[in-house]
């Protein structure tokens, strides 16, 4: 996945003054753009003239005139993000038109800053119902009483103004737009949720069949070259037999390239139109133009047309008939010695041939609700039973810290306990700033405190979650868009998923076998020795350790606390006892 990370085209697009999207852009002789209207507030009490941004001075008040071409491309970012609103001028402004900030359904008309003025102190213009600013101002008005649509009725299904609700709808049931919007804004969240998943998933599975496809081409080369190591001393109709072995092996690799090559072209199709329907419903999620989104709200919740790709693969077996036949016409050829090592060849060259199966490291299907989007949870898992020792003790408790969250870095849906000691999942975004250390994506969050060198302990309640990841990252983690963990991108982590599938997020990932389900884990790590070391608590027993690694920077402890059901309740940092 893409590691850059640049400033986003919106943030391009923005005026440091009024932190909006620009409205008619200027730019200054230095180079920086505002809009006209900033830029001149600015200016007007102060004699000197200077940057807002980089201060430079200005001998003459420069002359501004609005970038005509700049202000073409801010529209169109706009209406290309998919449902931005549209500036709407001020209805009331001659000459030049300034950007409206309210509409009013009463007045029937668009306000700018300045016009807008009576609406806050007139006692009459007070009570009016004031909007976001829109164009279609005739769409928020009945047509019949010429009031603003206040109410719904959901036993019709239509929007209606107070008249309309003690006459044609008395009997109905009514309640108020922004309830119902409200209540449908909540079911839109959870359908992003379910899109994100779907998208992640599907990235995955791209992953995993570009994985067992690069699987496919080492064992093939390795293949290849022992087979030509044995049939140099073969008589030439062994090298005929082995060519024909070698075509058949390659028309099978190149046919799962093409395989190959045709599912990421579906799944990245499906990607971008999941993401379409992903930024439409963050959009229709947030907007406060109710009436706009109960008119479409059918259409976006209606589900898309995609594939079920759970049990999708690559299919690169040799049929058993080819090897038979290949295998038959050795035999004929070499004597009793060359026999048994043919046979020998040929039982090593079935296993190592053997297609991976392209299954799901952490998928998640269409109906899930975890907020697992945006993070890659390393490759394809096997299966490794542990022999868990008695080796928690008073030896690696005596290294315990007080480890607290970092509020700074959590995911805008993720709550915090005050004492930053619990985590959980909120679903709903809440209004903090997207800064650097933040993640904008993934719902994650790290501790606080920093290590650099020696050992360290700490332990987690996991109780009643039935999917979570915990354990250690590097402090120079990505931490916009997607993740990817693993301990090549800097995390050394325990993963739960599915209520009771146990990982360790290695390369590739390894399938734990423990004896109990975790109610409490500890992580410690000796970073000297480049050593990442999980337990069970309760059992006081090893779970699995990440050995020979190498720290060469800050290490922070990382939280992801999502699950499918249970997103409210908390994953706890627990203080450390001793039980002697």
């Amino acid at each position: 996945m893409d590691t850059f990370i640049g400033i986003s085209l919106e943030e391009q697009f923005k005026c440091c003054i009024c932190l909006d999207v620009l409205t008619d852009p200027v730019s200054t002789p230095c180079g920086h753009n505002f809009c006209l209207v900033c830029i001149r507030k600015c200016w007007i009490n102060t004699d000197d003239q200077c940057c807002p941004i980089c201060k430079e001075k200005f001998h003459t008040k420069p002359e501004l005139k609005v970038n005509t071409s700049f202000r073409s491309v801010v529209h169109y970012f706009q209406w290309q993000k998919g449902g931005g609103n549209a500036i709407v001028p001020c209805n009331v402004c001659s000459g030049q038109k300034l950007k409206a900030v309210k509409s009013c359904l009463d007045c029937g008309t668009s306000f700018c800053e300045t016009h807008l003025e009576n609406h806050k102190s007139a006692p009459r213009l007070i009570k009016h119902k004031l909007i976001d600013p829109v164009k279609n101002l005739d769409d928020y008005i009945c047509p019949k009483h010429e009031k603003p649509l206040e109410q719904f009725c959901r036993d019709h299904q239509t929007c209606v103004c107070q008249f309309c609700n003690e006459t044609d709808h008395r009997n109905d049931s009514t309640v108020s737009i922004e309830e119902e919007s409200r209540e449908r804004q909540t079911h839109l969240v959870k359908k992003q949720e379910d899109v994100q998943k779907m998208i992640e998933f599907r990235q995955k599975k791209i992953q995993e069949i570009q994985n067992s496809v690069k699987g496919n081409k080492e064992s093939y080369k390795k293949s290849k070259a022992y087979s030509l190591e044995v049939f140099r001393s073969l008589v030439h109709c062994i090298e005929r037999s082995q060519a024909e072995l070698l075509n058949v092996m390659e028309e099978k690799q190149r046919a799962a390239e093409r395989q190959a090559e045709d599912f990421i072209k579906e799944l990245e199709q499906e990607i971008v139109e999941l993401k379409k329907r992903d930024i439409e419903l963050e959009q229709l999620s947030h907007t406060e133009d109710h009436l706009h989104l109960l008119r479409i709200y059918p259409s976006i919740c209606s589900p898309l047309d995609t594939k079920n790709w759970t049990q999708a693969r690559i299919d690169t077996q040799l049929s058993t008939k080819t090897l038979r036949i290949a295998l038959s016409q050795l035999q004929e050829s070499i004597n009793k010695e060359l026999k048994k090592l043919a046979k020998t060849v040929s039982k090593s060259t079935l296993h190592s041939t053997k297609p991976r199966k392209v299954s799901p490291s952490c998928t998640t299907t269409s109906s899930s609700s975890s907020t697992t989007a945006n993070i890659k949870f390393g490759t394809p898992a096997k299966t490794v039973a542990i022999a868990i020792p008695e080796v928690l003790g008073e030896q690696h408790t005596k290294y315990a810290v007080n480890v607290t969250l970092d509020p700074n870095t959590a995911y805008p849906k993720l709550i915090l306990s005050a004492d930053g000691k619990q985590v959980w999942h909120g679903y709903t975004r809440q209004n903090v700033p997207n800064n650097p250390e933040r993640f904008d994506t993934s719902a994650c969050v790290l501790g606080k405190e920093s290590f650099s060198s020696g050992r360290f302990y700490y332990e987690v309640q996991v109780t009643g979650k039935t999917m979570w990841s915990l354990g250690v990252v590097r402090g120079s983690i990505k931490r916009k868009g997607m993740i990817s963990i693993s301990p090549e991108q800097g995390y050394w982590t325990l993963l739960l998923r599915n209520e009771t599938e146990y990982l360790a997020l290695d390369n590739p990932s390894i399938r734990l076998s423990l004896k109990q389900a975790l109610q409490k884990v500890g992580v410690f790590v000796d970073y000297e020795e480049g050593v990442v070391s999980f337990y069970d608590v309760e059992a006081k027993s090893h779970i699995y350790s990440y050995t020979g690694q190498s720290f060469t920077e800050n290490l922070h402890t990382f939280f992801f606390p999502c699950n499918k059901e249970e997103s409210s309740k908390p994953i706890a940092i627990c203080p450390v006892t001793i039980d002697k």
